[in-house]
């Protein structure tokens, strides 16, 4: 049975590093979402062009792994975005039964300015801290990508 004098979390847990991440995260993804939103995109669609820009011809099932969110979710987006002549579904070469996801010329055009305003907010991240401090920001980030992964 649990005490009721018991405090429930332990000292100091709005310090810890992973509150500071998900603070951190939930402001640069408010960020994305406000700065990408006049260009009729939400951060989830600049993610997933892309993911389909770097990867032509991945199909749903590959994006949905890469994007860490179900397939039903990215079939939601490819509609979506190919409803407005952004992405176009191909046959597999092989596998007639499989749809592999392509930029179309209007899906390059507006990946480009997206990523015009994805850079200007990493610029902005990045303003108060010189080369090296930027650097190992990121060193660090990706170690902790690295270390949840393996958990």
């Amino acid at each position: 049975m649990t005490r009721h004098d018991e405090d429930p979390v332990g000292p100091n847990a709005l310090d810890r590093i992973t509150w500071a991440l998900r603070r951190a995260e939930l402001a640069v993804q408010t960020l994305k979402e406000q700065r990408l939103r006049p260009l009729g995109l939400a951060a989830s669609h600049y993610m997933l062009l892309i993911s389909v820009h770097s990867e032509p011809g991945l199909t749903g099932a590959e994006l949905a792994r890469r994007l860490n969110v179900t397939p039903q979710a990215v079939a939601s987006l490819v509609t979506r975005l190919e409803g407005r002549g952004l992405l176009e579904r191909r046959e597999h070469p092989r596998h007639r039964h499989v749809q592999e996801l392509h930029l179309t010329d209007a899906g390059r055009d507006v990946l480009r300015a997206a990523d015009r305003v994805i850079a200007d907010i990493e610029r902005q991240i990045t303003d108060g801290l010189d080369r090296e401090e930027a650097a190992q920001l990121r060193g660090l980030l990706d170690q902790v990508a690295d270390v949840a992964r393996k958990a």
